[in-house]
């Protein structure tokens, strides 16, 4: 079983999705219930699911949401560099970025709440698969709402910049 693990954000969680392999290709489990932590993000019951490919050299974000929880999976067959801001100003980790490589060679889980800027770029060779499990309809109800989303990546003056320190 994936042991979650709090990262240097408080409030974001990384667990390493175990890939069983056999004649037939790979399974990777992305999402269990009983996989949630007494003390990690209890209860986070997703409201919908998307994958998404994407194509080698291509980033999507950074953004954030106001009051949607992701909970990414990078289970292959590329690798993402995953780009994580705390953008949370009463947060004891505001202002901190986090970057780890995640996907083909380290299938994982990853937990964002609201108000940490996230993006992540393919850094392999092949197109990348992303699930994404939030706990937030897209548009809410009948996607009568706004997007809970502050897009940063359109923003040429943004502090979040994922290309600084590669």
């Amino acid at each position: 079983m994936p042991s979650l693990r709090e990262l240097a954000i408080p409030g974001v969680w990384l667990a390493s999705t175990p890939r069983n392999t056999d004649a037939r290709g790979w399974l990777v489990e992305t999402f269990r219930d009983d996989w949630m932590p007494a003390n990690g993000p209890v209860g986070h019951r997703p409201a919908m699911s998307y994958v998404s490919y994407t194509k080698p050299g291509v980033a999507r974000g950074p953004h954030e949401h106001s009051g949607q929880t992701d909970l990414l999976v990078f289970p292959g067959p590329s690798d993402f560099r995953v780009y994580l801001w705390d953008n949370r100003g009463g947060s004891p980790a505001f202002g901190r970025r986090v970057t780890m490589v995640l996907g083909e060679t380290d299938p994982a889980l990853l937990v964002v709440p609201p108000g940490v800027v996230h993006g992540y770029r393919n850094i392999g060779d092949r197109d990348g698969l992303v699930l994404n499990y939030p706990d937030r309809l897209f548009r809410g109800p009948g996607q009568g709402s706004a997007v809970d989303e502050v897009r940063h990546e359109s923003d040429p003056e943004s502090r979040f910049d994922m290309e600084a320190g590669e």
